[in-house]
């Protein structure tokens, strides 16, 4: 509920970051209460055969090892209003949203102002053409609220917190740096 549609990473430590804090919520597939936001970094928890936070510093270390990183970017599919209707029609509307990641990575796509995540499309970044979707309804998709963020961030620190053994300093500075941007103390 706190995660843009789309944002693109500034840098390929905040893409990690990303990746690092991935969470989704519960479903009647996953075990324990419904609803809830459970971590999963990188989608891996289950595959990963060693210490999470020695694999987040491996992808870290992966920037220096490639000549050109690529541009890394965090989908929410899944957002909902305050009504918990979906905001984004998904399907084969998905893909609207994967031309405007094409375009970052060409260069020929614009995008809206820096929040604390990244950044994200704006609605004239985007092929809206036929699609039943007003400005204001995109702009609720894409928002970055500094006060769901600040509760967002929480979560994050709460989860550093069971990885903290080899924790890369990295992630905790990224992190240190988007609670100071909303105006989180914790």
């Amino acid at each position: 509920d706190t995660i843009p549609l789309a944002t693109q990473a500034r840098t390929w430590a905040e893409g990690v970051y990303m990746a690092a804090t991935m969470g989704s919520e519960t479903t009647a597939a996953a075990f324990g209460k419904l609803g809830v936001v459970r971590r999963d970094p990188f989608a891996m928890l289950p595959f990963c055969g060693y210490n999470m936070s020695d694999y987040f510093q491996h992808w870290l270390d992966m920037e220096k090892k490639v000549a050109k990183p690529p541009k890394i970017f965090c989908v929410n599919w899944f957002r909902r209003d305050a009504e918990k209707n979906f905001l984004w029609p998904g399907y084969g509307e998905n893909m609207r949203v994967l031309q405007w990641v094409l375009g970052r990575v060409e260069g020929t796509a614009g995008c809206g102002p820096d929040h604390v995540f990244g950044v994200s499309p704006r609605y004239e970044d985007m092929n809206m053409k036929g699609l039943a979707m007003t400005k204001e309804q995109f702009e609720l998709a894409i928002r970055a609220d500094d006060l769901e963020w600040r509760e967002e961030l929480l979560a994050h620190e709460e989860h550093f917190q069971m990885l903290a053994y080899h924790l890369p300093k990295d992630l905790s500075a990224i992190r240190a740096r988007y609670a100071e941007r909303v105006g989180s103390t914790g």
